[in-house]
């Protein structure tokens, strides 16, 4: 008698922790990791995680590339990766970064059902930003990730959010930001819908 009430109890106690299990499956994490020297690309990656917060279901974890953790990277459901543009480029530390990420993952697989984006900022309205954001989703993309772009305030899409921050147009405007938030909910909502329907 004694043992069937022990088991009874147990029994209760897990069927109330189902929905917390249930909730944890369900739930898409998305890795936002980004450098920043001025404080500019950290204020981009901020919007983009109010706009990924906007999405119901889904946990942002915002992180410094030299601060993301190998754990952070396997239980990211897609990854954001942000950069300031040198000489056209990525910031070396970015692209240790996306080489860990392929480190990390298992090689059969890599980024199989995961999805990948890239933002970044610049000083003057070109610099490279267009070469930067395609050299981060080029690895991904050979990691078999899938790419998300951004969007813009218009409607259109782009290869992700971007600001200019250089002496001509200082710091990050409005109009910057809050397309990085929309760019931040697209991007949740798809990394989502792949959760939810990987195959």
């Amino acid at each position: 008698m004694r043992v069937l009430i022990s088991l009874t109890i147990v029994w209760t106690a897990l069927t109330a922790l189902t929905p917390i299990w249930a909730e944890e499956k369900t739930q898409a994490v998305i890795l936002v990791a980004y450098y920043s020297e001025t404080g500019h690309t950290e204020a981009l990656s901020r919007a983009l995680v109010e706009g990924i917060e906007s999405v119901e279901g889904v946990e942002a974890v915002l992180r410094t590339v030299s601060k993301a953790s190998d754990e952070d990277i396997r239980r990211a459901d897609g990854i954001l990766v942000g950069t300031p543009v040198y000489w056209a480029s990525l910031h070396a530390r970015v692209k240790d970064f996306v080489d860990r990420v392929g480190q990390v993952l298992d090689e059969d697989t890599h980024g199989e059902g995961r999805t990948a984006g890239a933002f970044c900022t610049a000083g003057a309205v070109a610099s490279g930003k267009e070469l930067a954001r395609l050299s981060i989703l080029a690895a991904f993309l050979n990691m078999r990730f899938v790419a998300v772009g951004g969007l813009e305030l218009d409607g259109f899409g782009n290869l992700g959010a971007e600001a200019t921050t250089g002496p001509a147009d200082p710091g990050l405007s409005e109009v910057e930001l809050e397309a990085a938030r929309r760019s931040g909910a697209r991007f949740a909502r798809i990394t989502a819908q792949m959760r939810r329907s990987p195959n």
